[in-house]
């Protein structure tokens, strides 16, 4: 996010290039009136887009080209070529397009050009509700105006700050490296501008049969389609707390400015948890300057996800960057001033982080009928036992088409192409999901990329150096690709994704 001006690099395409310099499926960076331009050549058309990803600054010239569409390199969001919009998230926002002339052998690029992309529904419900605001309910209110829905849509969400850039709080935001100011998706007249109504309630019970939903306040909203966004909630550590030693999970951004409030310079942290959220945190609090010390019961960090090589890299990163680690260890006890662990020692600590998962919101569903099980269940299409009831975000549980299994993904952008997909269904499209998930973690100056599922992978291949933190790390299960982790190697995970998706069928 942010950033100044960049050098201009590449040619003048407002001067114009020789045609022979763009081959077919190629993309090219280059400029225009002052700004950076992606050319691209599709089945011999050519056609021009702003050059930068709108979601945190990426260069698209580096990115993949995916029919007539252009991923970005660092977080693998999806732009039309066509009409500059974001097909996939994380990006949310246009790119601009550009107009193209081609006379007597030159390809020249003559100024931005408006593109509206007019589409009406398939069909068109009474209202529409969404119940949460996080990645899966905003990306899903975004996506009914995208797709022409004109009736009302609410989103229900008692948070005052939603919809936010939840990955960023605890990353750049919770280290000070970003102002609050990066953190909310939009300012609030985007959603006055597009008939979006946030009702700043807690929703308290679903009546299927009368098709409402009751609120705190005693009202209640009727939906002609509902989707059901309500995230996770952090789990909570089932040991003695004592003494009034701050003890804080991460969830919320009033969670991580309660953390920035606690971390005086100097202090000491304990994070409970060596998971993307406690390590991330603890990331955080080392730039802050606080000593920080991280308890976990796993052998290396992340090993069980991503195995020994990525494991004992990022252990590396963080202990040279003074986190101390206490692994094969559990918290029994928070007292005044201290975490007592299982092996009778005592931790210093002026506060305490829990990362240790999270579990589904998914009791207002079950107490609907709705059926639930580690999530609320829904078939290919996002919808769950209920005709006209959807399901989206951390909370669902689909049905993961490479796997066979029903799976649970807690990520930011898969919950965001699931809200996507999820909307595109409320309005008629009968459209399976079977993104590939993708997320990226951030440690210090050192981004890891993943894509794909990997639990119960059985082997893991390391090509590159993770020490010198280029590599990439293919898992298989039955010697089957199922995921692969990367840095500083963008193409290999976006080439992963897409052979990934044609494998689902999603691409």
């Amino acid at each position: 996010m942010g950033g100044g001006a960049k050098e201009l690099t590449g040619p003048d395409l407002g001067a114009g290039i020789d045609e022979s310099s763009l081959a077919d499926g190629e993309l090219l960076l280059g400029h225009a009136d002052g700004e950076a331009v992606l050319l691209a050549r599709v089945r011999g058309e050519v056609l021009a887009i702003s050059a930068t990803c709108t979601h945190y600054g990426g260069p698209l010239a580096e990115g993949l080209l995916v029919d007539d569409t252009v991923r970005c390199p660092w977080h693998h969001a999806c732009f039309s070529l066509r009409t500059g919009e974001p097909v996939r998230p994380p990006a949310l926002n246009n790119v601009d397009c550009w107009s193209v002339e081609r006379a007597a052998g030159t390809i020249r690029v003559t100024g931005r050009k408006q593109v509206r992309a007019e589409r009406t529904p398939a069909k068109s419900p009474a209202s529409i509700v969404i119940l949460g605001a996080g990645a899966a309910g905003s990306a899903a209110a975004e996506t009914l105006r995208r797709q022409g829905y004109t009736g009302p849509v609410v989103m229900i969400d008692q948070e005052p700050d939603s919809p936010y850039d939840r990955p960023n709080l605890s990353k750049d935001y919770l280290a000070g490296n970003a102002p609050e100011e990066w953190i909310p998706l939009h300012p609030p007249e985007f959603y006055r501008e597009r008939d979006i109504e946030i009702v700043r309630l807690e929703a308290i019970g679903l009546d299927v049969a009368t098709r409402s939903i009751a609120l705190a306040d005693g009202s209640t909203r009727i939906w002609g389609a509902l989707l059901l966004a309500p995230g996770a909630e952090p789990n909570r550590p089932g040991i003695p707390i004592e003494g009034g030693t701050p003890v804080h999970t991460l969830r919320s951004l009033a969670d991580s400015r309660a953390i920035i409030a606690g971390a005086a310079a100097g202090a000491r942290a304990v994070v409970i948890g060596a998971g993307f959220i406690g390590l991330e945190t603890a990331a955080s609090l080392r730039q802050r300057g606080l000593e920080v010390t991280v308890v976990a019961p796993d052998k290396r960090p992340l090993g069980r996800l991503m195995g020994e090589a990525m494991g004992d890299l990022v252990r590396d990163l963080h202990e040279r960057q003074g986190v101390t680690f206490r692994l094969g260890r559990t918290a029994q006890a928070i007292g005044a001033g201290h975490v007592a662990l299982d092996d009778g020692t005592q931790i210093p600590a002026d506060l305490v982080v829990v990362g240790i998962g999270v579990r589904p919101r998914a009791g207002l569903a079950q107490a609907a009928g709705i059926e639930v099980d580690d999530g609320i269940l829904v078939d290919e299409y996002l919808q769950t036992s209920v005709p006209g009831i959807f399901a989206a975000g951390d909370a669902a549980r689909w049905p993961h088409p490479a796997s066979g299994e029903r799976v649970r993904v807690e990520h930011w952008v898969v919950a965001q192409r699931m809200g996507q997909v999820a909307a595109r269904n409320m309005l008629g499209a009968r459209e399976r999901f079977a993104a590939v998930p993708f997320f990226w973690s951030q440690h210090y100056d050192t981004a890891i990329a993943w894509v794909g599922h990997g639990a119960g992978w059985d082997t893991a291949e390391v090509d590159g150096d993770p020490a010198a933190q280029d590599c990439a790390v293919t898992y298989r299960r039955g010697g089957v690709r199922v995921a692969v982790a990367t840095i500083a190697r963008d193409a290999v995970s976006l080439r992963a994704e897409v052979e990934m998706e044609r494998r689902a069928g999603s691409a």
